[in-house]
């Protein structure tokens, strides 16, 4: 009985019945833990004693890390019934869904490595520009929306091989700048709408790709204007989003603009699936070494 009146106790916290619920459905370390409900180590080591200590979880040791799983199925009836009284346990599982599949993409470090070593050393005929012509030349032809294209560097890039690509952005200096610059190196197929991220001027259903590049945290509405992204596609169409992981430099409010400080990976995820897309995917795919060490978000999904 005093078992029963412990582990009733060490439930009586959300915090804990969060661990408990995550901990039900995959074996987790400290730090995979940390990242999903964006919680401190100290805080997460202290609950997990508590449940250690009720005999709720037990760990094992993997390396250098411990593992935790759930120990004890005596109260699962009633951790379930006490989720639906806590707002924040359906972001977990979104949460723990993405740190699942970081843990399966075994071969991202590697890349990772790979990346950082790119163009380090001199290498005669090798850069990141040669790269990106010959992945670009890979594209099939597309009607493709730039949304928040500011001057359009990425657009006339697009426009190589593109069908056609519509650059949209908010600022008249910076249309008139970009369709400048399209018609003196003769891109027909690009063209520069004046018009906002959350009812950009392009027709329902005509886009193949919708493209943000770091623009998405300038709009005061992320989520409409991927919502808006999804009218404009056609079925089987793919939205890509370029943008800033959420960090705590103030200062780009000012220096950039910024209307938000980036966003996390289960922020994105949930914009896009809230908006209908699936097959939904995202990755860390830059990691800046200065600080304020900046990393870049890469996110993408299909219309149906």
């Amino acid at each position: 009985m005093a078992s029963i009146l412990k582990s009733l106790r060490v439930l009586a916290d959300p915090n804990r019945v969060r661990l408990l619920l995550l901990l039900e459905r995959e074996e987790l370390s400290v730090a995979e833990l940390q990242e999903i409900l964006s919680t401190g180590q100290s805080r997460i080591s202290t609950h997990l004693s508590q449940l250690k200590q009720a005999g709720l979880v037990e760990d094992r040791r993997q390396g250098k890390n411990s593992l935790y799983h759930l120990n004890n199925r005596q109260f699962i009836d009633l951790l379930h019934a006490a989720a639906s009284e806590i707002p924040e346990a359906e972001e977990d599982t979104k949460a723990l869904q993405l740190v699942l599949d970081k843990r399966r993409d075994k071969v991202r470090g590697y890349f990772d490595e790979l990346a950082g070593k790119f163009g380090r050393d001199y290498v005669p005929g090798r850069s990141w520009k040669g790269l990106a012509e010959t992945l670009l030349q890979l594209m099939p032809p597309m009607v493709v929306g730039d949304l928040g294209a500011g001057e359009g560097t990425f657009s006339q890039l697009l426009a190589q091989r593109a069908a056609r690509v519509i650059a949209v952005d908010n600022s008249a200096n910076m249309v008139e700048f970009g369709a400048r610059l399209a018609k003196e190196n003769g891109l027909a197929n690009l063209e520069y709408r004046l018009g906002d991220l959350e009812s950009p001027p392009i027709d329902d259903g005509s886009l193949d790709l919708a493209f943000f590049s770091q623009s998405l945290h300038h709009a005061l509405h992320p989520q409409k204007a991927v919502c808006a992204a999804h009218r404009l596609l056609k079925p089987e169409g793919r939205i890509v989003i370029l943008d800033l992981k959420r960090h705590s430099f103030e200062q780009a409010r000012e220096m950039y603009a910024d209307t938000w400080l980036g966003f996390s990976e289960v922020e994105l995820r949930a914009f896009l699936e809230d908006a209908g897309f699936e097959r939904v995917e995202s990755w860390i795919v830059d990691r800046e070494k200065q600080t304020p060490a900046f990393e870049t978000i890469l996110a993408i999904g299909s219309r149906r």
